[in-house]
């Protein structure tokens, strides 16, 4: 503490996270648990509590975003999650199919589904309670300059802050990237996913499914009792016509489109759509910057891994600052860059494999319908995977 103190003696922070969301609130709490000083900065207010349904927005935190989270002495409230100990995959019809069992992988459970709502909530109640860490509300940067020894942030609030390293964890439309000059490369997949909240005869228990279609999978994430949120990907005409229809229509287009499995609905809750794109940042780093998150990459959302990546930047990151003398040290930096991208860039690549297989070509299809069967027949690889999935290290033994 004494260290942190007499580094933050000549800026007003160690470290300034631009971005007061998942990723950015989970930084900026593992940082301030350690007595580091770190100034947020949220261009909207503190996040409200969750209230008696269930937010649209859903994500699933695998078993290293959950460690890293938990590091930082956040509770997360167990009646809002759901655990889930097993992924089925397959193709519409039947011929290609895996289930992979967190019990098979070693692991109690793959990990937990949760609102974002309420993950922001538990994070920011956690760093309400940290001494070190200042959160900046409804404010956003104009500008930034950085010297030898820090960078300057200016505020559109008057404000002008200064620190060692500034974080960008302000999203895919990240202010401070654009203003740090870093350049992104998209793709288009000319898809849009449907989220409909729904309440269900069956309870969904442990199980997250996803049926791949040519036109896109359809999916099931589980939430507590006989809730769960349903994600259906389709062309952007077809997905927003599907948004307009009527509770019991919609109740109808679904039943008839996903599998039996699911069981009847009771009640369509709530439902939004967003178009499907991908996204990566040139560079992750600058003098004394780095991205994480949606600010340095977006990938297709059908394997659920884009909240767990942005995590595992964070988890990165903090580790380097914890454990270095100088946050915004270069050499750090571009260890944290040369680790996250390495990584990133796999996932991006076979999210996006998966897409351009299931939904190409019927050649292509069989291609991947082969992969599901091939993934079934060796255990150790269906292993090996899930334990990568979850930021784990496959190759340990057992």
């Amino acid at each position: 503490m004494q260290q942190s103190e007499q580094r933050s003696s000549q800026h007003d922070h160690d470290v300034i996270i631009v971005g007061g969301g998942m990723v950015g609130a989970a930084l900026a709490a593992r940082l301030g648990h350690t007595g580091i000083s770190v100034g947020l900065v949220e261009q909207g207010d503190a996040p409200s509590p969750p209230s008696d349904d269930y937010d649209l927005r859903i994500s699933s935190l695998n078993a290293r975003s959950l460690a890293f989270i938990k590091a930082s002495g956040t509770d997360l409230p167990e009646e809002r999650s759901c655990p889930f100990r097993h992924i089925d995959v397959s193709n519409q019809d039947g011929t290609g199919h895996s289930l992979f069992s967190a019990e098979d992988s070693d692991m109690e459970d793959f990990g937990i589904f949760i609102e974002n709502l309420t993950l922001q909530y538990a994070l920011w109640q956690r760093l309400e309670a940290l001494p070190s860490v200042t959160c900046y509300t409804q404010c956003e940067p104009l500008s930034t300059l950085a010297t030898s020894a820090a960078r300057m942030l200016e505020l559109d609030n008057g404000k002008t802050l200064s620190a060692r390293l500034i974080v960008g964890a302000d999203g895919a439309r990240s202010t401070l990237r654009e203003l740090a000059g870093i350049s992104v490369t998209s793709y288009d997949y000319h898809q849009r996913a449907l989220i409909v909240n729904v309440e269900t005869e069956l309870p969904q228990q442990d199980v997250s499914w996803q049926v791949f279609t040519p036109t896109g999978p359809i999916a099931m994430l589980p939430l507590p009792g006989h809730r769960a949120s349903l994600v259906w990907y389709d062309s952007d005409n077809v997905t927003k016509a599907r948004e307009q229809l009527d509770d019991e229509a919609l109740k109808a287009a679904i039943e008839m489109a996903f599998p039996k499995r699911l069981g009847n609905l009771t009640r369509i809750v709530a439902r939004a759509s967003f178009p499907i794109k991908r996204q990566h940042a040139q560079r992750y780093i600058g003098k004394r910057l780095a991205l994480i998150g949606d600010a340095a990459h977006v990938v297709h959302p059908l394997a659920g891994q884009g909240l767990n990546i942005g995590l595992h930047d964070a988890d990165t990151l903090a580790d380097i600052i914890v454990k270095g003398r100088d946050p915004g040290d270069y050499i750090n930096l571009h260890r944290f860059e040369c680790q996250r991208r390495v990584a990133n860039q796999a996932m991006i690549a076979a999210t996006d494999s998966f897409h351009h297989v299931f939904t190409g070509p019927k050649t292509l299809r069989q291609l991947g319908d082969l992969s599901l069967q091939l993934a079934e027949r060796f255990p150790l690889a269906k292993r090996m995977m899930m334990q990568q999935a979850n930021g784990l290290n496959p190759f340990k033994m057992r």
